[in-house]
Order: C-alpha cells, then sequence, then structure tokens
C-alpha cells in the first residue's frame, strides 16, 4: 500500500522561506505589503441583492446593468409587480401568485414552479413550469418552451422595447429572431383536454403587465408597441390566413438584422403577416436543400456567418417580396422564393434544415 508524504523545502539562499506567488513586497519604509491573491480581487455577490421574498402587494425591480448576467431568484411573492431590466444567468420562480413580471433576456433557463395567476413577459433560451395554473406569458424562447403538470397556460409573442434591450440579447447569447414561441411541448398531456393555448392576436402586452410605476423603473424608457418590439411579432403556430408564403433569406453582413427589419416593416405595411424567423448556420450542403438550383450563388456567402430568414404569408406574398427587394434591397445579396409554385417547398425545406440545427 502506497503511502502520501511531503519534505520540506530548503530554504532559500540567505535563510528565507520562499513566499507564495502575490505574496507581499517590502514598501519603502520597511513594512510588509499584505498579499494578494486573485481570489482577493473579485467582486463579493451578496445573494440578497439577486433575491425577492415573501413580498406581497410591492413593486420591485432591477435597472439596467443591475444584475449583469448573475442567477436570480423569485420565491413566495403575492400581488406584486416585478421587473428585472437586464441580463441574468438563469431564473427560478416558486410559490408566486397573482404577480405581473417582466424578465430580461436569460442566458440559460427560466423555470417557473408551483406558481398560479401570475402573468408575464419573458425573454430566454429554456422555458419550463411545473405545477403552475394559470399563467399568461408574452414568450420570446430559442428552444421548445416545455410544460408540466401545468395547466391554464397561455402564451403570445414577446412585445417590448427599451433602449439597453438589444445589447441585453446579445450579452445573453440570444438572437432575436429564434423564438418559438408557440411550440408549446407539454410533457403531461390530458386526454381529451388542452393545458395550454394562445392569447388573442389582438393581445396588448401593457394590459397584462403594465409599465412600472414606482420612480425609480420609471427611468426605463419602454415601450410596448409591438412595431417597436427588439422580437419581430410572429403569427407563430396560429393558422395561415392564405395558401401561399415567401422565404427570404438575407445573408451575414453589417447590415443583416437592420435589413431584416426593413424588409419587416416593408411587408407588414402591405399587409402580408410574418409567421416565423430563424438566425442559423448552414454549410454548402444545407445550400443545395435548401437553395437547390441558386445554391451556388449563395454558398460563398455562407462563410460570413448565420442567414436570417423570414416566412411572409398573404395572396400576392410571393411577387410582392420580390418586387420590395428588387426596389429596398437592390445591392444585396438576397434569396427570394422564386414562384408561388415553389415557395411553400422553400419554407418546407428551410424551416425543417433549422430545426434539425436547433435539435427541435
Amino acid at each position: 500500500m502506497g503511502c502520501f508524504f511531503s519534505r520540506r523545502r530548503k530554504p532559500a539562499q540567505g535563510g528565507q522561506q520562499p513566499q507564495p506567488a502575490g505574496a507581499g513586497q517590502e514598501t519603502g519604509t520597511g513594512e510588509q505589503k499584505a498579499p494578494q491573491y486573485s481570489w482577493d480581487l473579485r467582486a463579493k455577490v451578496d445573494p440578497k441583492d439577486y433575491t425577492f421574498s415573501g413580498l406581497k402587494n410591492e413593486t420591485v425591480g432591477r435597472l439596467p446593468g443591475k444584475v449583469a448576467g448573475q442567477q436570480f431568484v423569485i420565491q413566495d411573492c403575492e400581488n406584486c409587480k416585478i421587473y428585472i431590466f437586464d441580463h441574468s444567468a438563469t431564473i427560478t420562480l416558486d410559490d408566486c401568485v397573482n404577480c405581473q413580471i417582466f424578465l430580461g433576456p436569460i442566458k440559460g433557463s427560466v423555470f417557473f414552479r408551483d406558481c398560479k395567476d401570475c402573468k408575464c413577459v419573458v425573454a430566454c433560451q429554456q422555458f419550463r413550469t411545473r405545477d403552475c395554473r394559470k399563467l399568461e406569458v408574452f414568450l420570446c424562447c430559442a428552444t421548445q418552451p416545455i410544460i408540466e403538470s401545468s395547466t391554464g397556460m397561455k402564451f403570445g409573442c414577446f412585445q417590448y422595447y427599451y433602449p439597453e434591450l438589444a445589447l441585453q440579447f446579445k450579452d445573453a447569447g440570444l438572437s432575436i429572431f429564434n423564438n418559438t414561441w408557440s411550440n408549446i411541448h407539454d410533457f403531461t398531456p390530458a386526454s381529451g383536454e388542452n393545458n395550454w393555448g394562445l392569447l388573442p392576436e389582438t393581445a396588448v402586452v401593457q394590459d397584462y403587465v403594465p409599465l412600472p410605476s414606482s420612480e425609480e423603473l420609471k427611468a426605463v424608457r419602454i415601450s410596448t408597441d409591438a412595431t417597436r418590439s427588439i422580437i419581430p411579432v410572429t403569427r407563430g403556430l396560429r393558422q395561415k390566413n392564405s395558401d401561399e408564403s415567401c422565404l427570404a433569406v438575407f445573408f451575414a453582413g453589417d447590415y443583416t438584422t437592420a435589413n431584416a427589419r426593413k424588409l419587416i416593416d416593408e411587408m407588414s405595411s402591405k399587409g402580408f403577416q410574418l409567421v416565423q424567423t430563424k438566425e442559423v448556420l448552414m454549410k454548402a450542403e444545407d445550400a443545395h436543400r435548401v437553395f437547390q438550383q441558386s445554391a451556388s450563388e449563395f454558398i460563398p456567402l455562407l462563410e460570413e456567418g448565420p442567414v436570417v430568414a423570414l416566412e411572409f404569408n398573404g395572396d400576392g406574398a410571393v411577387e410582392q417580396c420580390q418586387s420590395t427587394i428588387n426596389e429596398v434591397f437592390s445591392g444585396t445579396k438576397v434569396f427570394v422564393s422564386e414562384s408561388k409554385a415553389s415557395a411553400s417547398q422553400d419554407v418546407d425545406n428551410f424551416y425543417n434544415f433549422a430545426d434539425m440545427q436547433m435539435g427541435m
């Protein structure tokens, strides 16, 4: 059987013991400075700064920059208005009743447990509920939202804006174009019943989660106007109004996001509806499947970064999208469905590929 042992180091020349890295040095006055280590220089995190617990009938929140990617806990709150105007790592919410809640971009997961009668606006990578009842959520979620042992759940598309929000999405590693808000997976479906549904298309965020009333939180310049939302408002899985859809794909560049938003504005102003959006990396082999005979034209552009795809729906969508691209984006490479006959297949090809890439 082996044994562990240590050997005392020999004194350094002059009889001094060797000092650990970062140990103190003598000052000009002969005094010894206290050693400093890297862990001494880290900012101390007080869990109380990242917790709301046991509150009743209060309005509370955190301003931009006050959470800065930390984890947050909300628990045992009743009749409260809660606003987290910053990005975070994860957020858990336990035993909250009749609360109105805004949660800024969450890099990881948000988990609601044993909550009921709450109205929320949430942006996250992963969304999950367990043992919840009657939650109404305006949601942006990069992956498929999951509910478990939950009933009376209603979902709508995230609609919110304040000046710091775009950078917070970036800091949380979330794309404003990856939002599967309506593609809910129910782990515990009940036979003959539906535990979840969609909020009315006419639902207004401010009617569910009003703007904060406290003087401190009023400093955040908020808009709940859907046309200003940092997240493009999509129809999701709602029934389409037309049999005709069109796919438009922008390639990576300095103005990809701005160009995509511009096309959304142009098409929406003409009465066409944005069904879904996606931002995803593509390879050459993917291009052949999605772009088919046009693949060789677009393959070199894929090396620049992810593409942004938009699906528009409405009678005449293909013709109007082609016309808008030619008029507004004449100097920009954009893939657009070539005909009404091929458009539906273009949409299916792209989004089936994108869902596989994102593990959905």
